[in-house]
């Protein structure tokens, strides 16, 4: 290694240089005809200087180290960046509301003349409900909003496509848990054709024509939503849960944007501490999953025997979720591994009940990573590590009741961030999160003009791919 340089030792006859004012050694030299105008000149540089010196420390810095980089960033970006204008489709009403209603009727409801009497059923995939009504309310009640929506098309940055595709997923209860048939006499709903549909509007379209899609948004939360058509959209802004289910040219971290599922269970109300928390970790939810989610049967086999944990195989229901919000309120960790895909909706549950997410899935990828540092609010095993038996209870058990609660007291900090109803939370953050990539689809827009299209032997990926290498572990 080099050794670290000596700084330079001032000369004997300089002198200490006061903002405002020229080295008298300066002045010595000078001409006496040219002293004047030259004190003044120097004077009025040095004057600049000490200006800029105290811009750049005090005004256009870095926030101090003390300075909560979370309610910095969420200060700074709803104050200073300029809002982006977002034009929603009117999509015709079998896109939107005619979801909710085809939901409704294959479960028996009845057909409404009033939209307004239309309920979303509730399910960890809301957000795409929850940013149509965003944006439908008056721009009074969305003050601080990165986006605001315009009428007019000719205005917009960007087009918001407001197509309920996960809740169009499950319209048909024979693709849905729910055991429920259909009455012979309606016509089954078609989530493939609606999906079909929805491109051939969208290709009608003059504003998706004029830039091949780049600066359309869509969501598309569950994982198999929009499965059908997605290498047609695949050049918008996607919001997603995660990459699970996208190949390499259809989705990146540097295009889309990752979103929280909306938690299932009651946001745990009381402050930080862990006199309630008599369990060491908790995990309720399906034993057996597919692909990734493998993993959770071998960690059912290594703890389902300690003692101070709590494991259970679960399905969605009323009752389950009653269960488990009393085990996420009443434990120091709750387990998050993989399931069919990386994400799930239980991590969420796990933050609003600031019960600590141990979280053993090697791709997943997190919403919000630019404001939430997520090894603050959890804790990270691999899978291979998390599998070796005695491994996992032996370290959590290691882990002090003061780290305890500095992992509570970060939770509460950015709990907000999932909640969908928080006015100053989910939904305002999605919105920055999209903001953010209008330079991108600006670049991508004129990029396209300019390539020859060519056909390639493998997947084109024009930008940085989503986490395929893994995590570290952090215990």
């Amino acid at each position: 290694m080099n050794p670290r340089p000596k700084l330079r030792s001032p000369p004997p006859s300089s002198v200490v240089i006061s903002p405002g004012s020229p080295p008298k050694s300066l002045i010595n030299k000078m001409p006496r005809k040219f002293t004047r105008s030259t004190l003044t000149l120097a004077t009025t540089l040095f004057s600049i200087l000490a200006l800029y010196a105290f811009l750049n420390t005090f005004i256009f810095s870095d926030p101090p180290n003390n300075v909560s980089s979370v309610s910095f960033s969420r200060n700074y970006n709803t104050q200073n960046l300029k809002s982006v204008k977002v034009y929603m489709y009117d999509l015709p009403r079998k896109f939107t509301y005619g979801v909710i209603e085809s939901y409704a009727l294959a479960r028996g409801g009845e057909k409404q003349s009033d939209d307004s009497l239309l309920k979303y059923p509730g399910n960890q995939h809301s957000a795409e409900w929850y940013l149509f009504s965003d944006l439908n309310r008056p721009s009074l009640e969305r003050v601080g909003s990165a986006v605001t929506r315009v009428m007019n098309p000719e205005e917009a940055d960007l087009f918001y496509v407001p197509f309920f595709s996960s809740l169009s997923l499950v319209a048909n209860p024979i693709r849905s848990n729910n055991a429920v048939v259909a009455p012979v006499e309606r016509p089954a709903y078609s989530d493939e054709e609606t999906q079909e549909s929805l491109i051939e509007w969208l290709e009608q379209q003059e504003y998706w024509k004029r830039n091949n899609g780049w600066d359309h948004v869509f969501i598309c939360q569950d994982p198999n939503a929009l499965y059908k058509v997605v290498d047609k959209v695949k050049n918008g802004v996607l919001l997603v849960s995660d990459f699970g289910r996208l190949a390499r040219n259809q989705a990146s971290l540097v295009k889309d944007v990752i979103l929280p599922y909306s938690h299932r269970i009651n946001t745990y109300t009381g402050d930080i501490g862990v006199e309630n928390r008599n369990s060491l970790l908790f995990f309720m939810g399906n034993r057996y999953r597919k692909e990734g989610g493998k993993i959770r049967d071998l960690l059912f086999q290594l703890l389902e025997k300690e003692e101070d944990v709590i494991i259970k195989h679960g399905a969605q229901s009323r009752e389950s979720r009653r269960e488990a919000r009393k085990g996420m309120h009443t434990s120091k960790f709750c387990l998050h591994p993989a399931g069919d895909t990386p994400s799930a909706c239980r991590l969420f549950d796990a933050i609003v009940s600031l019960c600590v997410p141990v979280i053993i899935s090697d791709h997943i990828e997190l919403p919000f990573e630019d404001i939430v540092d997520y090894r603050k609010i959890a804790i990270f095993v691999d899978s291979n590590t998390a599998v070796k038996p005695g491994f996992l209870v032996k370290k959590l058990r290691k882990v002090s009741m003061e780290r305890v609660l500095e992992y509570q007291r970060e939770l509460k900090k950015v709990k907000h961030y999932y909640e969908y109803e928080d006015p100053n939370g989910t939904v305002k953050e999605i919105w920055r999160q999209v903001s953010l990539k209008l330079p991108l689809v600006r670049l991508m827009i004129n990029r396209d003009k300019r390539l020859v299209k060519r056909e390639f032997t493998e997947p084109d990926c024009s930008c940085l791919c989503s986490n395929q290498t893994g995590i570290l572990t952090t215990l």
